[in-house]
C-alpha cells in the first residue's frame, strides 16, 4: 500500500486523532493511530476504548487499499520535523515507511488486526445543532468540570434536550457554567431517561476538530453512549456513570445589584490581580464602590496590589472576595468586545454572572478571613 499525502492537511487531520490516543495504557496497540485506505477514502482512528475518533483526511492520493497502524509518538514527532509540502506513506507487512525528499523513516508496525473496532455514525435519527455555536458552548462550559472528581459526575458535561433547545451544563461545585442554543432533530430521535453526561476529554475532541467550514454538529443519543458527527468527523464516548448535581437550584433567581462588564478591561483587570496572589492567599477582593471597582490582594511572601476599573455603579459599597482564575477562565472564552451583566446579592452570596440568555455563569465566594 503507498499513499501520497499533503502534509498539511494529514498533519492536521493526525493531530487530532493523536489526542483521543491514551498515553498510559496495558493495552500497547492502544498506542497507535489506525489508517484505513477503501472505496470511501482515507480515515484516521483513535481510542482509549472509553472515547474514539474517525477522521476522514483529504489531500490524499493513492490507488490501493488496505489498513496499518501508525505509532503516535514517532509519527507525530516526523509530521512535526518535515518540511516539504508532501510525503509518502509506503506499507509493507511488519512495517511503514514516511519518505519526503531527502528523508526516510522506516518504523515497525503492529498488526492493524489487533485494534479494537470503533462504532461508525449510522444512526438515522439524532439532534442537528450550528456547529460554530456547539463549538462555543462547550468552550464556555467545559472549564468549569472537574475531571480529578470521584463525585456526582463532575467530570463531564451534562446534555439536557428539551422543547428544542440544547444545553450544557458543568459545575466543580464552586462554579457552575450553562449555555443553552436551539436545535433541530432528524428522524425520531429518542432521549434517554437517564442523566446524559458526556466526558470532558470527548467535548473537547470535537470542538478542536470543528472545522470553521462545517455547518451543523449531529448528536445520537443512546442508553450508555453518544456519537457526535461535524463534517467528516465522528466522536464516540461512552456516558459518564453517577448523578449530576441539581444545577438549576443554585442559579440565584436575580442579584440585588447588577453591574455591566465590557469584557476586555475587566479580563485585564483580574489578571492584573491575580499577579499577586500565591496558593495561601489566593483570593482578590473585588471592591465596588461609586464608579468604581477595586480589586485588591495581598500575599504574606509577595506583597500586594490595588487595581482600579472605573465602571457605572451607584448603588451601596459591597466587598465580595473570588478566585480570581475562577473569573479570569469565564472571561477568556469571551470575545473583549462583549458586556457581562454581572448580579450581585451580598458578600457571602454566589454571584451571577450572565451574557445574554443563553449563557450563565455561577461563581461561590470565598470567605473574607481566608
Amino acid at each position: 500500500m503507498k499513499l501520497t499525502c499533503d502534509r498539511a492537511a494529514f498533519s492536521s487531520a493526525f493531530s487530532i486523532v493523536a489526542s483521543a490516543v491514551p498515553s498510559r495504557t496495558p493495552r500497547d496497540v492502544l498506542r497507535n493511530v489506525f489508517l484505513s485506505v477503501g472505496s470511501g477514502g482515507v480515515e484516521l482512528v483513535g481510542t482509549d476504548q472509553e472515547t474514539a475518533i474517525r477522521f476522514a483526511v483529504s489531500g490524499v492520493e493513492t490507488s490501493s487499499e488496505g489498513e496499518v497502524l501508525l505509532p503516535t509518538q514517532r509519527v507525530s514527532s516526523i509530521l512535526r520535523e518535515l518540511q516539504a509540502e508532501q510525503f509518502e506513506i509506503e506499507v509493507d507487512e511488519q512495517s511503514v515507511t514516511i519518505s519526503a525528499q531527502s528523508s526516510r523513516f522506516r518504523l515497525s508496525s503492529e498488526d492493524p488486526r489487533e485494534f479494537p473496532p470503533v462504532a461508525e455514525f449510522s444512526d438515522e435519527s439524532y439532534f442537528r445543532v450550528a456547529a460554530p455555536v456547539f463549538r462555543q458552548m462547550v468552550r464556555r462550559t467545559s472549564f468549569a468540570t472537574d475531571t480529578e472528581s470521584t463525585r456526582y459526575a463532575l467530570g463531564g458535561l451534562l446534555l439536557e434536550i428539551e422543547d428544542g433547545q440544547l444545553t450544557l451544563a458543568a459545575t466543580d461545585s464552586r462554579r457552575l457554567a450553562v449555555a443553552s442554543a436551539a436545535c433541530d432533530q432528524h428522524g425520531d430521535p429518542v432521549i434517554p431517561e437517564r442523566t446524559i453526561v458526556i466526558p470532558t476529554r470527548a467535548m473537547a475532541l470535537l470542538e478542536k476538530s470543528i472545522d470553521p467550514a462545517v455547518e451543523f454538529v449531529d448528536i445520537a443519543l443512546r442508553e450508555n453512549d453518544v456519537m457526535m458527527r461535524a463534517g467528516t468527523c465522528v466522536v464516540y464516548s461512552r456516558l459518564v456513570e453517577g448523578r449530576f448535581p441539581r444545577y438549576r437550584d443554585v442559579i440565584p433567581a436575580s442579584g440585588a445589584v447588577s453591574v455591566a462588564l465590557p469584557v476586555g478591561m475587566f479580563l485585564s483587570a483580574v489578571r492584573q490581580a491575580q499577579i499577586i496572589t500565591d496558593e495561601e492567599s489566593r483570593g482578590v477582593d473585588f471592591q465596588f464602590a461609586e464608579e468604581q471597582l477595586s480589586l485588591s490582594s495581598e500575599a504574606s511572601t509577595v506583597g500586594d496590589s490595588r487595581i482600579d476599573l472605573p465602571i457605572e455603579y451607584s448603588h451601596d459599597a459591597l466587598v465580595i472576595t473570588f478566585d480570581p482564575r475562577y473569573v479570569a477562565e469565564f472571561l477568556k472564552v469571551l470575545p473583549p468586545e462583549a458586556i457581562v451583566d454581572l448580579q450581585l446579592t451580598d458578600s457571602d452570596t454566589a454571584a451571577v454572572f450572565r451574557v445574554d440568555e443563553s449563557y450563565t455563569y455561577v461563581v461561590m465566594p470565598l470567605t473574607q478571613n481566608r
